[in-house]
Parts: structure tokens; C-alpha cells; sequence
């Protein structure tokens, strides 16, 4: 947000200047895609490295890794969908609820709205002439209901399809980092760590947008973090694969 100046009515110089800015509290798109893709880089990352571990054929690490994408990006979608299905569904079931109410019952609604602002420090007299003006219009006074009791924007509900694709493409990205090196030729384990553990501190990275923390501590924590889940996997495969043999 760029600053704000409130002026008076004759044009005089601003009252009041707004100097600061703030972040986006929610996330916006960032923090789902990142932590999708953060979700696939780590899940693959270990899941490669505990075959890794086992001492198998690169050819295996492939069919694995690419397994472990197409299984996991799939479950995000699937599990995205259905839980945000479910939700709108709750969702518009008490927006038709409440649109019922204003429509059996305005005067009731009207006072429920006037003294919900009353309960917030409104004068009474004032509150029922807000709650007045502002039940005019139907469809402008069940989005005021909806977003004052349910605390949702029945206009901006999120979209089934959009949640689980937007999942399950940021899932597989990420997870493809790790078995890239493999499908371009590699045979060895460290280019894929190198590639997934520079995923990572990306990623931590780009997480420190939305919050307080700096990129660089972000980023380690992320690389710590994965490094280790690969690690304990490398250990328990490498332990499996000697067992079995």
C-alpha cells in the first residue's frame, strides 16, 4: 500500500499521512504453491534416498522417483479437491440458509445486524440506521450477513478444480527436482542432492515473503529440515537393503 493522505473538504494540506505497509497475512498464492512444492521436493527427495540407500540400479531410482511424483501429485489433487469441495459445499448450504432467513424474516435480520454492531461500540440509534440502509439491496445484505456470521465472501468462494490443479502442479515440480539429474543421465546420488537441497533453501526462501523471518534463515531451516528427512532415509534404506538381501 503507497501512502495515503486525507485532506479536508477545502483542499488544505493532509491531516494525516499513512507511512507504513503491510504484508499479506494470508499467503496469497505463494504460500500454497510453495509449500506444495516444497511437500513433493521433500517427500521424493527421501523417498529417493532411502532406495539410494538400498544400493539399486539408477533405472530403479527413476521408476521410483517418477512413481513417487505421479502417486503423490495425484493424492495432493485428489485430497485438495475433496476437502475443498467439501467446504464450499458447507459454505453455500448456509448462505442459501441465511438467504432463506433474509427472506422469511428481514425485520429479525435487521436487528440482528444492527445489534451485532452495537455489540462492536456503535451507537444503537446509529446501528440500526446502517443495518437499515445496508439491507436494501438483498444480495448486498446476505454478503454483509454471510461475512459478519460466517466470516466468508459468499462471491469469492475458492474453486475445486483450481485447488487440487494448482496442487498437484506445484507437488510435481517439486518432486521432479530430485530425479531430474537422474533422467538426464546422472548415476550417482550427489547431483540430486544438490539440485533438491538448492530446491529447498529456494523454497525456505521464498517462504520468508510471508513471513517475518529473513530468506537466508528461511532458507537454511528448509534445507535443514529436508536434509535431515533425506538423511534418516538414506540410513533406514542403506539398513533395509542389507537385510533383505
Amino acid at each position: 500500500m503507497s501512502s495515503l493522505a486525507f485532506e479536508t473538504d477545502s483542499g488544505a494540506a493532509p491531516m494525516h499521512v499513512i507511512h507504513h505497509e503491510h504484508r499479506d497475512v494470508n499467503g496469497g498464492w505463494l504460500r500454497p504453491a510453495v509449500f506444495g512444492a516444497m511437500d513433493g521436493l521433500v517427500s521424493n527427495l527421501a523417498l529417493i534416498t532411502g532406495v539410494a540407500g538400498g544400493a539399486v540400479s539408477p533405472h530403479m531410482i527413476v521408476i521410483t522417483g517418477l512413481a513417487g511424483l505421479a502417486g503423490g501429485a495425484f493424492s495432493m489433487a485428489a485430497g485438495e479437491y475433496t476437502s475443498v469441495a467439501s467446504q464450499r459445499e458447507l459454505v453455500e448450504a448456509e448462505v442459501a440458509l441465511e438467504r432463506l432467513e433474509l427472506s422469511r424474516n428481514p425485520q429479525d435480520e435487521l436487528r440482528e445486524l444492527a445489534s451485532l454492531y452495537v455489540s462492536r461500540g456503535v451507537d444503537p440509534e446509529l446501528a440500526h440506521e446502517v443495518a437499515r440502509q445496508m439491507s436494501v439491496d438483498p444480495e448486498q445484505a446476505l454478503e454483509i450477513h454471510a461475512r459478519e456470521e460466517l466470516g466468508i465472501d459468499p462471491t469469492d468462494l475458492p474453486s475445486p478444480l483450481v485447488a487440487a490443479g494448482s496442487s498437484f502442479a506445484s507437488f510435481a515440480i517439486g518432486a521432479l527436482l530430485p530425479v531430474l539429474p537422474y533422467l538426464l543421465g546422472a548415476t550417482a546420488l550427489w547431483p540430486a542432492l544438490i539440485v533438491a537441497f538448492t530446491g529447498l533453501f529456494a523454497c525456505g526462501a521464498a517462504v520468508s515473503k510471508v513471513t517475518a523471518r529473513s530468506w537466508s534463515f528461511s532458507g537454511l531451516r528448509q534445507l535443514v529440515l529436508g536434509g535431515a528427512a533425506a538423511g534418516v532415509t538414506f540410513v533406514l534404506g542403506a539398513l533395509f537393503g542389507n537385510a533383505v538381501r
